[in-house]
């Protein structure tokens, strides 16, 4: 199985996550649920070329966010390269892909519509926000199989809050902050195509937490059983 990990960089970096750092933690966690991993810095390029791809990995941030300290503007890309990138996402998402979407994922890509759409939900600038890092206690809920036999766990972490669903979402896991649960997890079937978003990720101690791993190895499983079955309702 063939996986590509979109790797935040010049437009889809921002200053406060290193995803080169995280790009690896995952990259080693997906080779060892047995996929021949490639990662890719050019975010648009890359789901232009998703091709044979089974398992698509999304880690980048938000382009209107602002630019690490140093970089180089990169400038508005290319209408082009665009319309390339929504063709092959779209081309893949018909077919039958997984898709792990990680942390800023949630606001990442609002030039591919459909990417927002099959993730279910968004970061919204004003109404979405994050307690100060620290150690996040993940409790499960939901019957989803990837949740099978797994037990709440804390990892340190951020706790995104407030983002906004737009779709229906199968809840895996959620978060409390002042009284109140936030999804955190979530699963979705898209057609043929399986969506796991999972909303930690902020830096590579998450991905050292063994119960992270866990759950993410078990999400791999449900991910590589694409196509999913659809079924005829009437």
């Amino acid at each position: 199985m063939r996986a590509v990990i979109l790797s935040g960089s010049g437009r889809y970096a921002d200053p406060w996550h290193p995803f080169a750092e995280t790009s690896a933690a995952l990259a080693g966690i997906v080779a060892g649920a047995g996929y021949y991993v490639e990662a890719r810095d050019d975010v648009l390029g890359g789901l232009a070329a998703l091709d044979g791809v089974d398992l698509l990995v999304v880690n980048s941030a938000n382009p209107d966010s602002p630019r690490p300290e140093g970089a180089v503007d990169a400038g508005e890309p290319d209408p082009a390269a665009i319309e390339a990138a929504i063709a092959g996402f779209d081309a893949a998402l018909a077919r039958g892909i997984g898709i792990l979407a990680v942390h800023t994922a949630v606001g990442t890509l609002p030039e591919v519509p459909s990417f927002g759409r099959a993730l279910g939900a968004r970061w919204m600038e004003g109404a979405s926000w994050h307690p100060p890092i620290g150690d996040a206690r993940v409790h499960l809920v939901g019957n989803h199989p990837i949740a099978d036999e797994l037990s709440d766990f804390t990892v340190f972490d951020e706790r995104y809050s407030g983002l906004r669903l737009t779709e229906t979402i199968e809840p895996i896991a959620e978060h409390e902050e002042d009284g109140i649960r936030h999804p955190l997890i979530w699963a979705r079937e898209v057609g043929h195509s399986r969506v796991v978003y999972d909303g930690l990720g902020h830096d590579a101690r998450s991905y050292e937490s063994p119960a992270h791993r866990d759950l993410l190895a078990r999400a791999l499983g449900w991910l590589s059983q694409v196509p999913a079955p659809t079924f005829d309702a009437s």
